[in-house]
């Protein structure tokens, strides 16, 4: 049997940068059921920083974390982690009081509103009639999903901690003061258990005798398109329809696109649904002038989201030493560096870093509990 303080069910984004922060505190195990880390949700992302999109709780959280993207602890990565890109949120006529209502939303000063002329000069693909109007948003970048996920294991890794791949977990159980998990090959004694687990969530809940918090899988699809022949797409930005309809942005010299698809399903290994990806190509026919011939590439990944769309971070009521930190929907890589800190610190000191809490993050908003009528 292998015992340690803290055992982290779950290896992507989630459990990677938790378990960096709790091994300041003592010894962490992170396991994860697949050959690699970072293999669903993680490794599917677009992988966007944008701190003028979502609800408050995602905008306060994303905000929080630019300072650690920005100024890198030695060794984490060699290369930045944000890369500037910048975001249009585009509009038709019929969509201008939606616009309208995203401009209210965003606070960021530097953010301007464009015509169709000015649409046109961020990107020159840009269908003739068909957005009226944009808002530009010059301060979204690109985010290094890859070397974000390295340099937090990297940085677990210097703290005495590990991650155990091909590790699903098949029983937990209460033992006593600590928590017993079975593997296929291995059991383990922690003093707490964090269910870090993604779409699996609420199945490890139920695994360990508690009911499910309702939380809901969504899968997404994204494909990638050739853009006209020698056209450089490298600069242009990121585009997303003012309905939230669909969005596309270049990615390795293509160009993805997505349909904003919000799917049901068990939890798995996703797959591009085909009919999503007609609506991704239609959608970009429309409001382009990009003439779709064949889909390079085409993948989908789940968004896992509480029905209060909502973070679940918290010891679970029922359950001493159960730490729930699931439900990070979309944003679970641009949130990652502050939600980390919270959760050690609610597992730590029982509080929220008074950073956050200035923010108006309350453990009230986050806890399971709110989840669980009565």
């Amino acid at each position: 049997m292998t015992v340690c303080d803290f055992l982290i069910i779950g290896g992507g984004i989630a459990g990677a940068s938790l378990g960096a922060e709790l091994s300041a505190h003592g010894k962490v195990i992170v396991l994860e059921r697949e050959s690699a880390p970072g293999y669903h949700s993680t490794g599917r992302s677009a992988a966007l920083y944008i701190e003028n999109r979502g609800s408050p709780i995602v905008r306060a959280l994303v905000t929080a974390s630019g300072s650690f993207f920005r100024n890198l602890p030695d060794g984490f990565s060699d290369h930045p982690l944000l890369l500037p890109r910048g975001m249009l949120i585009v509009a038709r006529e019929d969509q201008l009081p939606l616009l309208e209502k995203q401009a209210m939303a965003m606070a960021a000063p530097a953010s301007a509103r464009l015509d169709a002329a000015g649409i046109r000069t961020l990107l020159p693909v840009a269908r003739d009639g068909y957005a009226v109007a944009a808002i530009h948003d010059p301060g979204a970048c690109d985010l290094n999903t890859e070397s974000t996920l390295r340099g937090y294991f990297r940085l677990l890794a210097r703290r005495g901690g590990c991650v155990i791949c091909d590790a699903e977990v098949t029983a937990v159980a209460r033992d006593g003061k600590s928590w017993r998990v079975n593997t296929r090959h291995d059991t383990f004694d922690a003093g707490v258990v964090v269910n870090a687990s993604g779409a699996w969530a609420d199945t490890l809940a139920s695994l360990a005798g508690l009911p499910p918090l309702g939380l809901t899988p969504l899968r997404r699809t994204v494909a990638l398109v050739s853009p006209p022949e020698g056209v450089a797409v490298e600069h242009w930005p990121l585009v997303i329809d003012a309905g939230e309809q669909f969005y596309f942005k270049p990615e390795g010299g293509r160009v993805a696109i997505c349909p904003c698809d919000e799917t049901p399903s068990l939890p798995c290994d996703a797959q591009a649904d085909e009919m999503d990806v007609a609506i991704a190509a239609d959608w970009l026919i429309q409001a382009t002038t990009i003439d779709v011939r064949r889909i390079a590439h085409r993948w989908a990944g789940l968004r896992t989201f509480a029905p209060d769309r909502a973070p679940v971070v918290g010891i679970d009521p029922l359950a001493e030493g159960f730490f729930w930190y699931a439900g990070l929907g979309g944003y679970g890589i641009e949130t990652c560096a502050a939600l980390a800190r919270l959760g050690a610190s609610l597992l730590v000191s029982r509080a929220i870093p008074a950073d956050l809490a200035a923010r108006g993050l309350t453990t009230e908003a986050l806890q399971p509990a709110r989840l669980r009528p009565g």
